[in-house]
This record gives C-alpha cells, structure tokens and sequence, in this order.
C-alpha cells in the first residue's frame, strides 16, 4: 500500500487535498474562458468571431468532457481511481499547452477539446475516489467541499483575468490558460502519495491491500472489528450485485437487476441534467457578455461586477459543505431549484423593461441583483448535491462505469447550454432567461417524486433502498426514521455485519 502522508487524520486530509484541488482546476477550466472573451488582442488573433463561432469555440471544452467521460467508462474500472486521476492530468497539461500557444482558431479548439478530456476524466473520478474513503456521515459534506471548490477555482479565474487585463498583448490571455498546469502539477503530486480506493481493491480481488488501506485511512488495527465490518459490508454488497448475471460486463451498467441498475443509472444521469439545465453555464461562462449586451454595462464595471456574482458560488457552497448531511439531499434540491426559478422570473422579467430609458436602465441595474441570487442560491443546492449523490446512488459492481454516465450528462447539456447561450442571449434577450425559469420549476416535483434520500448511509446500505420492496422513496424515508429512532438502521446493515463473510475476511487478517 502507497501512502507519504502517514495514518489517519493525515492521510484523510492528504486524499480531501488531491480531490479540493482537482475541483479547483476543474472550475479554473471553465472559469477562465469567460474572462478572455472580451479581450481586445485574443479578439484580434482569433479574427472577432460572431456569436455561433464564440458557442462553438467555447463549448468544444465541455464536448472534451464528453468525451473524457466516455473513456473512463471504458478504462476507469480496469486503471483503478488513482490511476485515472494521473490519466487525466496528462490530457490537462498537454491541452493547457495547446490552448496557451495558439494562434489559430483550430488550435485553439483543438487545445480546449485535450483539456476538456481530461476534466472529464477527473470530474467522474475524483467525487467518486472521495466518497469510498469517507464515513457515509460525512460523505455530503466532503465532497460538497470539492464542488465549493470548483466555485473557488471559477472566482480566482475571473479575478487572474481581470489583474491581467490591465496587460497589453498576447500575455493577458496566454498566461491565465497556461496556468492550469500548476494545479495539475500538485494533483500529480499528492496522488503519488495516496492509496487505491478499497472498494475497488475488493472488487478486484485484493483484500489484503484493501484491509491495509482502510486500517491507515481511519488509524485502526487491520483486526479491528470497525475495519472487518466495513470490508464484510463491501464484499456482502458485491455478492449481492454478483447475483444479477453477467454483472461485471459492460451490458450490466443498463440492466434491470436485483439492485435496479438501470434505474441508478438514470436518476445519476437525470439529477446531472437538472445540474445543468437550470441556466448556470449562463452565468458562469458568459455572466460578463450578459452584463454588457443584456443589461447595458461598461465594459471595466462587468467586469468587476462579474468577479462579484461569481464569489456568489464558493459563499452559498458553504453551506452544504458544513451542513448537507443534516440538510438531506432531496430537500436540498427542491428548494434550491424553486430559488433558482425565482431568480431567473426576477431577471426576465426585469429586462423586459430595459427599453433605453433612464427608468429601462434602473430595471435593467436592478436585474443584476437576482444573478447575485441565483448563484448563491446554486452554490447552496444544486450545485453540490448532484455530485454527492451521483457516486453514492450507484451500486459498486457499475459505480465507475455509472459514475461517468452520470457525469456525461453534465458535460453534454454542459455543451448544449453553453453552445446556444450566445444566440439566445443577443437574439431572444429578456425572453432567454423563461426558458430557464420553466426547467427549474419542473424539477421540484421531479425530483419529490423520483430522488430517495441518501445522506448518512453507508454507500453499501444504499442497495437497501432498491432491494426492498416499494418505492424507493418510500423506503429510503423508512431507513432515515429508523436511523433517527436507534442510531443505527435495523436490517441491512447489521445483516452484514453478522454474515458469514466475516470467516474470510478473518482468514485473510490471519494470513
């Protein structure tokens, strides 16, 4: 086993560092694009492209994504999590190089697509490497802690492109895409010095290792009865998934089985959809064209402004980060998506009296008030929990091939929105923002109706959920009053800890 930074509290922050900082270099990547946008001399290099031009160069990244993510599907579970994580920083470091270097709009696209790969890889690696070396009671938080993150990246990339603005030339642009290589280089670095995810160690066969990795991660003897029950529960749960025929196969991510695959798989697809569907590429990759063409600003104040909105995202992430697994993913979703409809009623119908009056220009400043909203609104919401329940909902023998899936989907409509956002911005103008408020007003009963609450179960107890006869909603919130009730869940859970599986484990211990 491969650990530099020791046992216990040490090797959990060291693991909660690798993973903060991929997700910082992950919003970085996309933050960083929106802020060169306006840049006089990037305009002049890559010949002033029109608004469809501009969709399909900056959305080429998010295609990358899509691409990436289809790769780990094919190689992620046989690379393992660690591995896919250097994989994935390679194809960053190389399209950083290729984005900073460019002079051609071919180049360019070329350099964003090999970056976006590489974020693909991660982004549907790393929530899922976080959450099978954590407790289930602080499962929501950790990796909430990453999305935060992701707005810490966006922010820094808007500011770094605001200070260099102040340069003249090529540098005010070059420089800000060539410093996504530093993050990528301390990634390297960390994942050198920690170990493999047990659950992937035991489901391919190496309990030893896996027995050793989960005494150093939470600093208990390889004996201990905590660290036997943890590896009888993943090996009770394989067995359990190992029943449905042909689980290891490709065809078995989409099927029906004993513990609903299929199913799964859809709700991590569906809530990465609602992710991003709601409008926050919008904001995010074009907040400082919006604020200039939408609602009429001078070009140094968006600026500023748009620095502001963005700081919005890492503030309302704090709240899930400290408190998502006392808040419950479902209830999480539903408000923050009625908060997002809101806000985005607020702007469109704002704009729609911006008619080049003194009183228009007054509505048109006071929409600006409601972007602030809505990324602190999805900073606390759905934001984060997406990419909390996307790895916990899926069960092991499918979680890396579900896993990216899942985030496939962000990253297509991720592609889609930021693709048609710059035509419907210039050509529907205050009418562009209804569309957004329209999806997220679906998505509240969606997801009252569909979504099971997941947060403080172990990632193996969730099978339980879709095991157990009736809905799954409805058994989820009969597992939450059980544990409420006795601390612990009466069933599942304890089955496993009595089960037979602990005379292996045991031999294995001996040996």
């Amino acid at each position: 086993m491969r650990t530099w930074f020791g046992r216990g509290k040490k090797l959990q922050r060291a693991v909660t560092s690798c993973c903060l900082c991929a997700f910082v270099l992950y919003g970085y990547d996309q933050g960083v694009f929106g802020g060169i946008l306006e840049n006089e001399d990037w305009l002049r290099q890559f010949q002033h492209p029109g608004d469809t031009l501009t969709g399909i160069i900056t959305a080429s990244y998010n295609l990358g994504c899509l691409l990436g993510c289809f790769g780990n599907f094919v190689v992620g579970e046989r690379l393992g999590r660690r591995r896919t994580i250097w994989f994935a920083m390679a194809w960053v470091i190389v399209g950083a190089v290729l984005q900073a270097t460019a002079y051609s709009r071919p180049h360019l696209i070329v350099g964003r697509i090999i970056t976006g790969i590489g974020t693909g890889l991660k982004t549907s690696t790393v929530p899922m490497y976080q959450s099978e070396l954590c407790h289930g009671t602080k499962r929501g938080g950790l990796v909430s802690a990453e999305v935060m993150f992701v707005g810490v990246g966006i922010a820094f990339a808007y500011w770094w492109d605001f200070a260099f603005s102040f340069v003249d030339g090529p540098f005010a642009w070059r420089w800000p895409l060539a410093f996504q290589i530093v993050f990528a280089f301390w990634v390297i670095f960390v994942v050198f010095g920690v170990p493999e995810s047990p659950r992937w160690l035991i489901n391919h066969g190496n309990k030893e290792e896996a027995l050793n990795v989960l005494s150093a991660v939470f600093d208990k003897p390889i004996d201990d009865p905590d660290i036997i029950r943890e590896a009888n529960a993943i090996q009770a749960a394989l067995d359990m998934e190992a029943e449905a025929e042909g689980s290891a196969s490709w065809s078995s991510t989409f099927r029906e089985d004993k513990v609903r695959t299929r199913y799964r798989v859809f709700l991590a697809w569906f809530v990465q959809f609602m992710n991003q569907v709601g409008g926050i590429n919008l904001v995010v990759y074009y907040i400082l064209t919006v604020l200039q063409s939408n609602v009429g600003l001078e070009h140094r104040l968006a600026q500023i402004i748009a620095g502001c909105i963005q700081l919005m995202f890492p503030l309302g992430s704090l709240l899930p980060t400290l408190a998502l697994d006392r808040m419950g993913r479902r209830s999480t979703m539903m408000w923050g998506s009625a908060g997002l409809c809101v806000s985005m009623l607020m702007v469109s119908a704002l704009l729609s009296q911006a008619d080049g009056t003194d009183r228009g220009k007054s509505f048109a400043a006071g929409s600006v008030a409601f972007f602030f909203t809505y990324m602190l609104i999805f900073g606390a919401s759905m934001n984060c929990v997406p990419w909390v329940y996307v790895p916990e909902i899926l069960p092991l023998h499918a979680r890396t091939r579900g896993t990216a899936i899942g985030v496939s989907s962000n990253w297509l409509w991720n592609f889609t929105v930021v693709m048609i956002t710059p035509i419907i911005i210039n050509r529907l103008k205050w009418k562009a923002y209804l569309i957004f408020m329209v999806t997220n007003f679906v998505f509240v009963p969606i997801i009252y109706f569909l979504y099971p609450e997941t947060s403080n179960l172990e990632l193996e107890e969730i099978d339980y959920i879709f095991t157990e006869k009736g809905n799954p909603v409805a058994v989820a919130k009969r597992m939450q009053k059980d544990r409420a009730a006795h601390g612990h869940l009466e069933g599942y859970g304890n089955r496993v800890a009595d089960s037979e599986k602990s005379e292996g484990f045991a031999q294995t211990v001996e040996g």
